[in-house]
């Protein structure tokens, strides 16, 4: 089985290290990363990942534009999108429920339960929960990650 290619195009930096770290250490996935909606797309369309992590709310082009544009370019319209957001009132849920996603995963999320929910919303292989030593170890690698604003 080849290994999965994980794209998160998210705005915020230290987010995108934390989600490449754990989903490369608990998912053994290979994870490109994008601040900026614009390359995301361009990586997107040129590195073909497995699937899609997308925050929603960002900077001069939102996550539901970048969808639109991943859905109408033939390269990408079939890479399964997660979206990824806070906004998850009713009426946020309900616009969500008409978008041809895989699933959406809210914010604040464990960055240690990532790659399993992430795994079976793509229907991906079982991702065995982390062992409270892996967790530790984890936690540990993601408190470096915030405290060196990376």
């Amino acid at each position: 089985m080849s290994t999965k290619r994980i794209l998160v195009i998210d705005d915020e930096k230290n987010l995108c290290t934390i989600i490449k770290t754990c989903l490369e250490y608990l998912g053994s996935w290979q994870v490109l990363t994008s601040t900026e909606a614009s390359n995301g797309l361009l990586l997107a369309s040129t590195q073909l990942p497995d699937a899609i992590l997308l925050d929603v709310i960002m900077p001069n082009m939102n996550g539901l534009t970048v969808l639109t544009a991943l859905q109408s370019d033939p390269r990408t319209r079939t890479i399964p999108v997660i979206l990824l957001t806070a906004k998850v009132q009713m009426q946020d849920l309900k616009q969500y429920a008409q978008l041809s996603i895989a699933g959406v995963i809210t914010k604040p999320f464990d960055p240690l339960k990532l790659a399993v929910q992430m795994a079976e919303v793509l229907e991906w292989e079982r991702i065995e929960k982390p062992s409270a030593a892996h967790s530790s170890s984890m936690l540990c690698m993601a408190e470096e990650c915030a405290a060196a604003k990376v």
